[in-house]
């Protein structure tokens, strides 16, 4: 079968790699699209891992069911979870599955980079998840990532009527626009210094989006009736966005960090003015099973407008291109690869 093995951004090679065999209680699924998160193209990231086959938001159909395997059967169409946590750590029973140390060790194989994967026993189990009828594999592709979003927003604690401004309208940030508007939030305000995403972010349900580079916290009380945002959810790498957010938040209010920076960067903070202020500051990383529950049942009711949010699909074969799209973050949102669409 064709993979497409991964060295760097400008480096990405279609090899031919044998298909993997399915053992007990697991699942072979014939990859139909997998989308290109951002943590993709952080090569700081992938490059010290790879050659490898990355993708993790595959979805598809069962090509094979391994011995003892009975819920899932031939031609089922389903999404796979990567990455599945063990349940019953001390981490896991007070609810920080995504902490849990089996979640970071779990994995498809080789990755959905790929024509076909093997659902090791673990994920079969806990991370598979049927696409009810209605749920097309586009739609599908924006699980995963729907799923962290819900979690980000479960630790920020976001409540109908709480005024929100996102900072970054790339994938994540209009999956955070989409799910405060089902919360019931509002305002929503959001935020970008790339024009296409802000025009993105306004037609997905921001009330009013605006150039991230004109004064923010202005910005924002000028659109807030004066105030502040209760919440701050911030979407982007970028430090000047990251020491921006808590000028931008109420006192009492939360900002929630949900993009990574490269390793050592460093934040400084006034802590007195944080502990006078009392603001509280959160991060979240990816999506324990429930979340993903959660955000395909937000997608099969359609309350999150998933499918829409792809713009370019592409075989595997131009997967290179694909990379470069989600890398220079310009006019596109989600990118997906389709392993067995004709292409080069």
């Amino acid at each position: 079968m064709r993979a497409a093995l991964y060295y760097n951004n400008r480096d990405i090679r279609i090899v031919e790699v044998p298909r993997p065999s399915v053992g007990t209680g697991e699942l072979l699924m014939r990859v139909e699209a997998c989308g290109i998160c951002g943590s993709d193209v952080m090569e700081w990231y992938r490059v010290p891992k790879a050659p490898r086959v990355l993708g993790h938001e595959a979805v598809g159909v069962v090509e094979e069911v391994g011995e003892g395997v009975e819920v899932y059967g031939m031609g089922d169409r389903i999404f796979v979870s990567h990455h599945v946590p063990c349940n019953t750590c001390r981490r896991c029973l007070r609810g920080d599955y995504t902490t849990c140390e089996m979640l970071h060790r779990t994995n498809i194989d080789p990755g959905g980079f790929a024509e076909y994967v093997r659902v090791p026993s673990i994920n079969v189990d806990r991370g598979v998840f049927t696409l009810p009828e209605g749920v097309s594999f586009l739609d599908g592709v924006l699980i995963e990532p729907l799923g962290c979003v819900v979690r980000g927003q479960g630790r920020l604690g976001l409540e109908p009527g709480d005024s929100v401004l996102v900072i970054g309208s790339g994938v994540a940030g209009i999956l955070h626009i989409q799910l405060a508007r089902v919360r019931g939030a509002g305002p929503i305000l959001a935020a970008d210094i790339n024009e296409y995403r802000i025009r993105a972010a306004e037609r997905f349900g921001a009330d009013e989006a605006f150039d991230a580079g004109g004064g923010l916290p202005e910005q924002v009380r000028e659109a807030n009736d004066g105030r502040l945002a209760d919440r701050v959810i911030v979407c982007t790498a970028a430090m000047e966005a990251i020491k921006t957010a808590a000028r931008c938040v109420e006192d009492g209010g939360r900002v929630l960090y949900f993009a990574p920076t490269p390793p050592g960067v460093r934040l400084s903070l006034d802590f007195n003015d944080f502990w006078m202020r009392q603001l509280t500051l959160t991060s979240s990383y990816a999506a324990a099973p429930a979340d993903l529950q959660v955000a395909l049942e937000l997608i099969r009711r359609g309350r999150i407008r998933a499918g829409e949010m792809v713009t370019h699909r592409l075989p595997l074969g131009e997967i290179a291109e694909g990379f470069r799209l989600v890398e220079r973050a310009g006019e596109s949102l989600k990118v997906v690869i389709e392993p067995h669409q004709q292409g080069s």
